[in-house]
């Protein structure tokens, strides 16, 4: 669905972003994409959707040259930034003047998207609501136009708790295996119950693309309460009131629920055996 070779990027000669980067993104897959500021996640996101433009390498989506943004390929995917711009329209105004360029877009799933966020009355104006209801509106939108492929930047920013938990249920309602979602974020522990792979990017490179069923294979996440996990399996271990929560190399194959923040953070410290043990 979405394929990087070789991609070379950067917003200066001095300093490039990204060299020789490959990634490759299917459908039917939630993909959260992980990083600490300034490793690239937004930019990478511009580049699938040809908003930023390689100096080297290919990157295509939806087999269609990215940087072209062809009308084929714009139909079919929509980006939802992390800063939004705004018109000075009514909501159902906003929708008369964008679905048109969206050829699957549904007015039945946005209207019942709006409502669970209780936000029915689309006569109110996109620039008279507060940051989280715009965020709101847009959200419903972007899930409305049922397009092949959904890029998602930072979405839960601006969105309280209850709000937080109505985006998970409409986001696993519009999810189907004919879609390749993607999703930037800092909010790891929002989207937990949704993710089910984790690409995890640092100084350019890709440390990490698997699956959820692959990393809870390769890895253990536990409280190792008993102390008994070989210290030189444990990749990363933090302190709570049970016992150290651990993520170790899981020798024999026990089953456990991934964490991904202690994922993340595993990663960030072993970059390289995380490399070995995905690779072996």
């Amino acid at each position: 669905m979405i394929t990087i070779k070789n991609l070379t990027f950067g917003y200066s000669k001095q300093k490039m972003l990204f060299n020789d980067l490959d990634l490759g993104l299917q459908e039917g897959h939630i993909y959260g994409l992980l990083g600490k500021n300034g490793t690239g996640k937004t930019t990478l996101l511009k580049i699938i959707t040809g908003l930023c433009f390689p100096q080297g390498g290919e990157v295509s989506t939806m087999d269609y040259p990215a940087p072209l943004r062809q009308a084929g390929m714009l139909e079919n995917l929509f980006f939802l930034t992390e800063e939004i711009f705004i018109p000075h329209l009514k909501i159902k105004d906003y929708v008369k003047a964008n679905a048109p360029f969206y050829k699957h877009f549904n007015h039945e799933q946005f209207n019942e998207y709006l409502s669970l966020f209780d936000m029915d009355n689309q006569n109110d104006y996109l620039t008279k609501m507060s940051l989280g209801q715009k965020k709101k509106v847009m959200i419903c939108f972007a899930l409305a136009c049922n397009t092949p492929v959904l890029i998602m930047d930072e979405p839960t920013n601006g969105l309280d708790i209850p709000s937080k938990s109505t985006f998970r249920k409409i986001l696993a309602m519009a999810a189907d295996e004919g879609k390749t979602i993607v999703i930037s974020t800092h909010q790891v522990r929002d989207l937990h119950s949704l993710i089910d792979a984790v690409i995890i990017l640092e100084q350019g490179k890709i440390l990490l693309n698997a699956d959820i069923d692959t990393i809870a294979r390769q890895l253990l996440f536990k409280v190792n309460e008993d102390n008994n996990i070989d210290e030189a399996d444990i990749l990363y271990k933090e302190e709570s009131l049970k016992g150290d929560v651990v993520v170790a190399i899981n020798k024999e194959h026990q089953e456990s629920k991934v964490d991904i923040e202690l994922l993340f953070n595993a990663v960030m410290n072993h970059p390289q055996k995380i490399n070995e043990i995905f690779h072996a």
